[in-house]
């Protein structure tokens, strides 16, 4: 018991930390590519295939290494992403070679997001499974918030670039994942059995579980439009920096801490179904707004000045902390799985799915972007949404 509450003190650490990491690479990277490479629209989205396809590989890679236990592929992740990160910021390959790079750090970090949950929630005991999920998640919102001070600081008064031989920004991030890595030995000696070592070599795909899926799936629409189309349009159509996206990210970080809270009361409170719907419609509005926004820029009808940038800023935030639901599709899943050992697979399986789509939309984004105007990738994902709203409808939740 002992142990145990200090492993779960130390995975908040843990946590905090690759927060940090992630505000220092994932989180910067569409300006990254803007500044140093100067792509376009379709370019961006060629370049989500090899940064989202460690998504697709990270189920297999976890099932081929599931007998190591959660913790000791989490420490294999924390290395992938140290190495990829370490070479960007180290130099500024061609075009090419940062691909490959690019695609071994979003290997670490992928192969650890399912993980990430699975650990924690191995760590809960009680019933107060919403309320510790939501700390887990607050926890990292806080520190990703500091750091995106830092970051924000960094690039404003000139201490970090994109252009400069070396990206110092980058190089505090692989930093940060090594010491995630020695965390990461030290709560394996805490654990005394491996976090779902007996799990055995095969992709979990249960007809009870479909509904999951689904949401999944349509997370990987959701999720490549928030981080890539929608800072797109601040990047690109409004010329905004990355002091700008970054200080948007702190605003949203600050109120994901409140955020993620009540999104973890509201589950114990108000049950997993009334919380989808929230989801839902979260999404739904926010893309109809956004949308509406990018077509004023883009036709010229808005001024990229002012109110109607203002209000850009916020509906851009609040896209973000759309994204904090996904909390409650990990909750719903643990409601209706059968046994413990499967979640982490299961949710390994979901972000294959979801990065299957992603991979696909961030194609299809592009070309709708330079054939038919922006506008209309937020339009399609508004739409696609109700899908979300359909499935809050139809799930059956355990009481």
């Amino acid at each position: 018991m002992e142990n145990n509450k200090k492993a779960i003190k130390l995975y908040f650490i843990i946590i905090s930390l690759t927060a940090i990491g992630l505000a220092f690479s994932d989180q910067i990277f569409s300006n990254y590519f803007k500044d140093a490479y100067q792509i376009n629209a379709f370019e961006r989205g060629v370049i989500e295939f090899p940064r989202e396809l460690p998504g697709v590989l990270g189920l297999i890679v976890i099932a081929l290494l599931s007998f190591l236990g959660d913790v000791r592929i989490s420490i294999i992740a924390q290395i992938l992403s140290a190495i990829g990160l370490f070479v960007l910021g180290l130099f500024t390959p061609t075009f090419g070679v940062m691909l490959v790079f690019l695609f071994i750090n979003s290997l670490g970090m992928h192969l650890f997001f399912p993980l990430q949950d699975g650990i924690g929630m191995a760590l809960i005991s009680g019933d107060d499974v919403g309320k510790r999920m939501g700390q887990y998640k607050a926890v990292g919102t806080a520190f990703s918030m500091l750091a995106g001070i830092i970051v924000f600081i960094g690039f404003r008064y000139g201490y970090f670039s994109f252009t400069t031989p070396i990206k110092l920004v980058f190089i505090i991030g692989s930093i940060i994942f090594i010491i995630t890595t020695i965390l990461f030995f030290e709560m394996q000696k805490l654990i005394k059995t491996p976090i779902h070592s007996d799990r055995r070599l095969k992709i979990i795909f249960r007809k009870e579980y479909k509904f999951y899926y689904i949401l999944a799936i349509m997370n990987g629409v959701q999720k490549q439009i928030m981080f890539v189309f929608a800072p797109w349009v601040l990047i690109d159509i409004l010329g905004k920096k990355v002091d700008t996206i970054v200080i948007l990210s702190i605003l949203g970080s600050f109120l994901g801490i409140f955020f993620l809270q009540a999104v973890g009361k509201g589950l114990d409170k108000f049950g997993i179904k009334k919380m989808l719907y929230a989801d839902a419609l979260s999404f739904i509005l926010v893309y109809i707004a956004y949308g509406i926004m990018t077509y004023g820029f883009a036709s010229g009808h808005l001024k990229a000045y002012g109110l109607p940038v203002i209000i850009t800023l916020g509906i851009f935030i609040l896209d973000k902390l759309s994204m904090q639901f996904s909390m409650v599709r990990t909750i719903y899943l643990r409601s209706i799985s059968f046994d413990m050992s499967e979640i982490t697979q299961t949710l390994s399986l979901g972000i294959s799915l979801d990065h299957i789509v992603s991979i696909i939309c961030a194609y299809l984004g592009g070309v709708i972007w330079i054939t038919f105007g922006p506008q209309y990738i937020f339009f399609f994902a508004a739409t696609l949404s109700i899908i979300n709203l359909v499935v809050a409808k139809l799930v059956i939740i355990k009481e």
